[in-house]
């Protein structure tokens, strides 16, 4: 298979016959016309310094479809005059590979660069991605990278570090919105459309450039006699699918937006991203054990009862399902949201578990152990063992840490919720121990 395969210059020299689509006549011609990635392409954002400065490294642009990674790659190699070639790591293997880094080798000897795009980038695995190295190292091959999914994790380190990742941003609606005024310029007449079905349109197309275009084109197509309203278009238009990958990077970004919803005390937010994950598809399973993860970790005990409300609203599902079931989700998002929060004893536990690696097999003092036998009582286990509901108030005050560890204090409440009652019950302990001169071994 010739390396020509891979090249897109040569491709454009003979368009294919019959109609543009719209989005491909609406390609921008330059890198100005580019739409809703200034932070990228602005004078002194990365991209606008580079070329400035005529100083253009290997690039790996992160963003979601539909929001100008080819096209950027294109006006860049046009920027620069280097030779433009693309492949998609889907359909290309090292045989194909070689092919393309020989056939930058001989125009690098005739004086030409080539800037070479490869989309879906995190396709190739680690040792084919090393392969790319050598030939970026030596400048045969400038190199610029799409991919939609987390270049910390589906790209090797080697080739990271050898390359400036750039986040591209989904189409925000006023970037929508120009694109869609732009498409109505190229087509010589407006959409159909009334205003909060326009509105509608945009948010349809879920930030996606593409998308929005081929659904103005199919609206185009239509044959009307007035404007449509919201739900005659709906009604025409199969709504796009949220985007919403279960076992990628968006999965881990709702889940932890939800989390950090709960634990800032914002129900609204956090019934929002509960409702974004269901409505892609996520196992409401994964959702319950979560949020009883967050009742533990962020409420604890200043309200006991927020595990207690998540267990049941996780009982709730199991035996209603889907949809119903949902609602008893949706419930528990509230109350934990609204509940008193505190991490004090996930924090205890953290420095409980630190103390205990550091301590290592320390035996429990002897006083606190049962002596089942004779032997371990002339050993001493048990001896001097105080029954704590003999004692004064029912706190003999003994210690319960290994002889010779410093009693350290890991559970510290805080004055919020249940926990204030906690803490008065803490001090109280503690002044009792104080009194009666059993703080422990220091």
């Amino acid at each position: 298979m010739s390396a020509d395969l891979f090249d897109t210059a040569s491709a454009r020299d003979e368009p294919p016959k019959g109609p543009r689509p719209l989005a491909d006549r609406l390609r921008p011609k330059a890198l100005s016309e580019v739409i809703g990635q200034d932070h990228i392409l602005g004078p002194e954002a990365p991209l606008g310094v580079m070329l400035a400065s005529g100083a253009l490294s290997s690039l790996i642009f992160w963003g979601p479809p539909g929001v100008g990674k080819t096209t950027i790659a294109r006006l860049l190699a046009d920027e620069t005059d280097l030779h433009f070639v693309q492949i998609s790591a889907i359909f290309t293997g090292v045989p194909e590979l070689r092919k393309v880094f020989e056939a930058a080798k001989h125009r690098r000897q005739n004086g030409q660069g080539t800037l070479l795009f490869v989309d879906e980038i995190h396709r190739f695995n680690k040792a084919q991605q090393d392969g790319f190295l050598p030939h970026m190292e030596d400048g045969t091959i400038l190199l610029v990278g799409a991919t939609t999914e987390n270049p910390s994790f589906e790209l090797n380190a080697a080739l990271l570090s050898r390359a400036q990742v750039l986040t591209l941003n989904r189409l925000d609606l006023a970037a929508l919105e120009r694109l869609a005024q732009r498409a109505e310029k190229d087509l010589g007449r407006e959409l159909p459309l009334k205003g909060e079905a326009r509105e509608a349109l945009l948010e349809m197309a879920d930030g996606d450039g593409r998308a929005l275009l081929n659904l103005i084109e199919q609206i185009m197509a239509w044959k009307l006699d007035g404007k449509l309203d919201t739900d005659a278009l709906t009604t025409r238009l199969m709504r796009r699918a949220a985007k919403y990958d279960k076992s990628g990077d968006e999965h881990y970004n709702l889940i932890s937006a939800l989390h950090k919803s709960v634990r800032g005390s914002d129900p609204d937010a956090a019934l929002y991203w509960l409702a974004r994950m269901l409505a892609g598809g996520e196992d409401p399973r994964f959702l319950a054990r979560r949020l009883t993860r967050m009742a533990v970790e962020d409420i604890g005990l200043a309200d006991p009862n927020a595990q207690t409300h998540c267990l049941q609203s996780w009982q709730v599902y199991e035996r209603l399902g889907s949809p119903e079931g949902e609602l008893a989700l949706a419930q528990a998002v509230v109350y934990l949201a609204l509940a008193p929060k505190s991490n004090s004893v996930y924090t205890a536990y953290k420095a409980a578990a630190a103390s205990a690696k550091k301590t290592g097999s320390e035996p429990p003092p002897k006083h606190i152990l049962n002596a089942p036998t004779r032997l371990m009582k002339e050993q001493g286990y048990g001896a001097g063992y105080a029954y704590d509901h003999e004692a004064e108030d029912g706190f003999s005050g003994q210690n319960y840490f290994p002889d010779g560890m410093k009693r350290p204090v890991l559970y510290q409440p805080v004055e919020r919720g249940f926990e204030r009652e906690l803490k008065k019950r803490l001090d109280w302990f503690a002044g009792l121990r104080a009194k009666r001169g059993r703080s422990g071994a220091e």
